[in-house]
């Protein structure tokens, strides 16, 4: 049985239908991503997931659950985390500060937990203290993902981590989220860098003009002709 199972999903934002009828399924500790051109719809399926937009049809399913209504602080606590392409930091806060507001679903944050995060990404332990605004992109991604590991999620939903940083930096970005995966977590990720991602993923979804075209195992979308000249080729992704 799948962690997550999407039937059928409609989501878009008051009248206006973005993405329509996505199924897609990811098991429990698997490594799946979504591939698509610019404005093809991924961030808005992964917002629709976590109701921050609109869901106009179709089925959500999280380890058994049904999902389709719930709010996001409910989605949160039934074991989804989500890291945001975008303000997914609090600025003014500190590191440790942001990492408590990611335990916003949980009465305490334990401390081993933290310890955890900063096990995994020492830089954000060095600079518990700062503000998140001071640090770095790449640092702010890491400290997006911890955030949304506060909360030991079995699935870990990522938009767009690559975002804005330099090739050096993603490289080591990609191998934590490879790591993370291997520990057990479940990763769903939308990603810019289709070749990359396709590379390391289990399976791929290829999403273009609001609906899902394809389904494969990465390796074979990462061969596939017609995917390279789509999105290794001279078009965007």
């Amino acid at each position: 049985m799948s962690l997550l199972q999407v039937r059928e999903f409609d989501v878009g934002y008051g009248d206006l239908l973005i993405v329509e009828d996505a199924t897609l399924d990811v098991g429990a500790g698997e490594y799946v991503t979504i591939v698509g051109p610019n404005g093809a719809g991924k961030s808005t399926l992964l917002d629709g997931l976590f109701g921050q937009a609109d869901r106009l049809g179709g089925e959500v399913v999280f380890d058994g659950t049904e999902i389709t209504d719930h709010s996001t602080v409910d989605i949160v606590e039934s074991g989804m985390g989500l890291t945001p392409q975008e303000a997914n930091v609090f600025p003014d806060l500190t590191v440790e500060e942001n990492l408590k507001m990611g335990a916003y679903t949980r009465a305490e944050l334990p401390t081993s937990v933290v310890e955890r995060i900063y096990d995994r990404f020492p830089i954000l332990a060095e600079r518990t203290n700062q503000k998140a605004g001071e640090l770095s992109g790449g640092q702010r991604q890491m400290l997006a993902i911890g955030r949304a590991l506060v909360t030991e999620p079995d699935l870990l939903v990522l938009d767009e981590p690559s975002a804005g940083l330099a090739p050096d930096l993603v490289q080591d970005l990609f191998d934590e989220i490879d790591q993370i995966n291997e520990d057990g977590t479940a990763v769903l990720i939308v990603e810019q860098n289709a070749e990359e991602i396709l590379s390391r993923a289990d399976r791929g979804y290829v999403l273009t003009q609001g609906q899902i075209q394809r389904e494969a195992p990465a390796a074979e979308l990462l061969t596939d002709e017609t995917v390279r000249e789509q999105f290794f080729g001279g078009g965007g992704n």
